[in-house]
């Protein structure tokens, strides 16, 4: 039995999301973060270490180490992105760190245009369409997909905890971006050919290189399933689902082979006896992290819900379903936990942007004026801390600064505070278009969230950039530890070091650091523990020269260490 669907849309409702305000936006949200920094803890200045080894050709490039250190949980292909980066460009033309985060950039522009292509797609199938009125009238199929694909961007876009994570250079935005191709691919099946293929064999070779080849086998098979359940879509022949039953089969099989020579396949698994997860943090994790994308996904499979479990599988609501299942179950399952529901976000909005034509008016307004307090009081308090970096005034903002990140001096820079004011400006302009006029658009309800997440990401990475770098890099640590050794150190041992604090101290202060052994005779050793073990390092020979901590953190310290001078 073939239920009405709930999407009740007129033409007047489906009128498109300027293209200039879209890729404005877009592009407001991307390149913030990437510029103007320097390595941040702990995944992306350790990534950053991998990639420079790689480049610099100081390891093998598919077994590479850091201080004799093996990657902790990505796979090979950020490395290389970054690695092949730093080389092409030159270093006097750009740094090595913003060379190396090109790629990524590129890969976050790839994640947000797989998502609005694959929904647009989804949004021409047969179930998705809305109501046909008696007299005419109702939304055309085109100009419904696009409506629909511009809210599931904006959902998207307006996920809280994709900020930060798709601003690192790290394997996580290469999984979140394979992962976005292979939804593309498998919504773009019954409308094309070549372009699918090519995103499905990208997406699953680059997912399973990127080190989650168990991600790739379930995206994979749940692909296979869907595409030999679903019922045919008249803008697909016959005898093309077969052939794509094959394909996808063989390119899983291929990527499980692949992880296996590769060796690959490695579960991060937990220990429900050991190191069972606190439930309660992840409820919150799952609160805040797709923020508002899953209280509308949610809706959505209640509003859909008869479509949903009818006899005839409706891919615009079974697809994402599949891929933010799979995501939702590695966030209890794996570690860690905000890097594995990063790969369901562009699920998560798409079916977020099939509530937009169920929505009633009171919830579209409940929704801008909880993002319209939220965000402004947000935006504000941005400008008023900032501002008492540089005055001092009001005083307790200012000495909250001073006491959380002590050695830090404000930076002002013009350019940062042009680009600020602009963004709060459009975004004021932007609450005024929203209050002062009824905008029948059903992607209306997504424009204040995302323009807030964007304004906010903004604001952080223009005002506050040189705070944050200062309370998120190595680079104050390691320029202590380069005052303590002096000039011309030699060679230095290292000890129970992070990857992290390994890739910023070669990076940031020039050392070359040596695992520490019993037969190495260095005059230096840098140890990241109180207790130093002495099968390693034997007290008689070693003297503690200082201990060196980050400004922002009182927990995290290095000792450094000094031979003793042998006895005539």
């Amino acid at each position: 039995m073939n239920y009405p669907t709930p999407a009740i849309v007129g033409q007047n409702a489906v009128r498109p999301l300027p293209r200039w305000a879209l890729l404005l936006l877009c592009l407001a949200y991307v390149v913030p973060g990437f510029v103007g920094r320097g390595p941040w803890k702990n995944a992306d200045v350790a990534a950053f270490g991998y990639m420079l080894e790689l480049a610099n050709g100081r390891t093998a490039w598919l077994a590479p180490q850091l201080g004799g250190l093996p990657p902790e949980t990505d796979g090979l292909l950020p490395y290389w992105l970054g690695a092949w980066a730093i080389q092409i460009i030159p270093d006097g033309l750009m740094a090595p760190e913003m060379a190396a985060r090109l790629p990524f950039m590129a890969l976050l522009v790839l994640t947000l245009a797989a998502t609005w292509y694959g929904v647009y797609y989804l949004a021409r199938s047969p179930g998705a369409q809305p109501v046909a009125f008696a007299f005419g009238g109702e939304a055309r199929p085109s100009d419904y997909a696009r409506a629909i694909a511009d809210g599931a961007l904006l959902a998207l876009i307006a996920c809280l905890g994709l900020a930060q994570l798709s601003h690192e250079a790290t394997g996580y935005l290469a999984q979140l971006a394979c992962a976005a191709l292979i939804f593309f691919a498998v919504a773009t099946l019954p409308y094309h050919s070549v372009a699918p293929a090519l995103a499905m064999v990208a997406g699953m070779l680059g997912l399973t290189l990127a080190g989650a080849p168990t991600f790739a086998a379930l995206l994979g098979a749940g692909s296979i399933t869907l595409v030999a359940l679903a019922p045919p879509n008249p803008a697909e022949p016959s005898d093309r689902r077969l052939r794509w039953v094959v394909a996808l089969t063989v390119v899983t099989v291929l990527a499980a082979v692949l992880a296996w020579q590769l060796d690959l396949w490695r579960w991060r698994l937990v220990d429900a006896a050991t190191e069972g997860k606190e439930f309660r943090s992840l409820a919150r994790l799952l609160l805040w992290f797709g923020w508002p994308a899953w209280p509308l996904a949610a809706w959505t499979l209640w509003r859909w819900r008869k479509q949903l479990f009818n006899r005839r599988l409706h891919r615009h609501l079974w697809l994402p379903l599949w891929f933010a299942l799979v995501s939702v179950a590695a966030t209890f399952t794996t570690q860690p936990a905000d890097r594995a529901l990063l790969v369901g976000l562009p699920a998560m909005a798409a079916l977020a942007a099939f509530a937009l034509p169920t929505f009633r008016r009171s919830m579209a307004a409940l929704i801008d004026w909880f993002t319209l307090l939220f965000f402004s009081a947000s935006a504000l308090t941005i400008w008023v801390i900032w501002f008492a970096m540089q005055t001092g005034i009001p005083a307790q903002p200012a000495a909250n600064v001073t006491k959380l990140a002590p050695g830090f001096t404000p930076e002002f820079s013009w350019l940062a505070v042009a680009v600020a004011l602009a963004a709060s400006v459009a975004w004021c302009r932007l609450v005024w278009w929203r209050a002062a006029r009824n905008r029948a658009a059903i992607w209306k309800s997504l424009v204040l969230p995302a323009s807030g997440a964007a304004l906010g990401w903004l604001l952080l990475t223009t005002l506050w950039l040189p705070l944050l770098d200062y309370a998120r890099s190595y680079a104050p640590q390691a320029r202590k530890l380069s005052a303590a050794l002096g000039p011309n150190p030699g060679c230095v041992q290292m000890l129970g070091l992070s990857r992290a604090q390994v890739a910023a101290l070669q990076y940031h202060a020039r050392l070359r650091l040596q695992p520490a052994s019993q037969t190495a005779h260095c005059p230096w050793l840098v140890a990241g523990a109180w207790q130093v073990p002495s099968d390693l390092v034997n007290p008689a020979h070693w003297t503690q020269q200082a201990v060196i901590g980050r400004p922002t953190d009182k927990n995290e310290f290095i000792l450094l260490l000094r031979r003793k001078a042998s006895p005539d």
